[in-house]
C-alpha cells in the first residue's frame, strides 16, 4: 500500500449527503480541485493521503479541507489518511460525474472551436454531442467528427438528443437569445463565455467565464505590485 502523509483515516460514506444541494457555494467550487488532486494521486499509485498533503495539492489549508469534507460526511476512524480511490469516487458522485452529461456548444468562432476540440471534457464525462452556429459560412463544417448545425435546430436537438448542458460562446449580443432557446428547450445548466450577464428563470444554473475580466484582475495585481515596488524604492532613498 502506498501512502502520502499521516493523519486521520477518513472513509468516504457510501452515498451522497442528504443536503448535498445545500453545500456552500465556496465548498462546491473547491470540490473539483480536490477531485483533480485525488485523481492525480491515484494515477501515481497513492492509496491513502493525509489532509495536509491533499490540502497542499489543492492550494487550501488543511482545516478548510477537513471542514469541506466533513460537510460531505467524509469522516471516520483515525489511521493513515483518506482513502484516495473511495474519496475520489464519492466526490465524483456529489458532483454528478457518475453519469455522462450531454453538452451542446453554441457559437463556433475561435473560442467555440477550441472548446469543441478540448479533450478534457470527454475525459471527465462531458460528451460534446451538438455544435451550433448562425453563420452560414460555419454551418455544415465538420469539427472532429461533429457537424456544425444551424442554431435554429437547437431546440429540437436538445429535446431529441437529451442535451442537458449548454455552453454559450457567442458574441455578447447573441447570448441572451441563445440562453432563451436553451431554457425554453429544458436546459437548466449553462456555461456562459459571452461577455454579458444572462437573465434566466429561477432554477437555471449559470456559470460565467469571462477571460477578459480575469486578465483585468491580473492587470490590477500587476499594476499595484509595480506601484508597491516604486513606493519601496522611494522610501529607500
Amino acid at each position: 500500500m502506498t501512502t502520502t502523509g499521516e493523519g486521520t483515516d477518513h472513509r468516504a460514506p457510501s452515498g451522497p449527503p442528504a443536503a448535498a444541494a445545500d453545500l456552500p457555494a465556496a465548498t462546491v467550487r473547491r470540490l473539483p480541485e480536490y477531485l483533480r488532486a485525488l485523481s492525480s494521486l491515484g494515477e501515481s499509485g497513492v492509496e491513502t493521503v493525509s489532509s495536509e498533503i491533499l490540502a497542499a495539492a489543492t492550494g487550501v489549508n488543511s482545516a478548510m479541507l477537513r471542514k469541506d469534507l466533513s460537510q460531505l460526511g467524509a469522516s471516520g476512524m483515525r489511521g493513515v489518511g483518506y482513502n484516495v480511490a473511495a474519496l475520489a469516487a464519492y466526490i465524483a458522485g456529489v458532483l454528478g460525474l457518475t453519469k455522462d452529461s450531454r453538452v451542446a456548444i453554441i457559437g463556433l468562432g475561435h473560442l467555440g472551436q477550441a472548446l469543441a476540440r478540448y479533450p478534457g471534457f470527454s475525459e471527465r464525462g462531458f460528451d460534446i454531442v451538438g455544435l451550433f452556429d448562425a453563420d452560414p459560412g460555419i454551418i455544415g463544417r465538420d469539427l472532429d467528427g461533429i457537424r456544425v448545425r444551424d442554431v435554429a435546430l437547437l431546440t429540437a436537438a436538445v429535446r431529441d438528443e437529451g442535451i442537458n448542458i449548454g455552453v454559450i460562446a457567442t458574441p455578447g449580443a447573441a447570448a441572451q437569445h441563445v440562453a432563451d432557446l436553451l431554457v425554453d428547450a429544458g436546459v437548466t445548466s449553462i456555461l456562459n463565455f459571452a461577455p454579458c450577464v444572462l437573465a434566466v428563470p429561477q432554477g437555471v444554473a449559470v456559470r460565467k467565464v469571462d477571460l477578459a475580466v480575469e486578465l483585468q484582475i491580473l492587470s490590477f495585481h500587476e499594476h499595484h505590485k509595480t506601484l508597491g515596488n516604486v513606493n519601496v524604492k522611494r522610501r529607500d532613498r
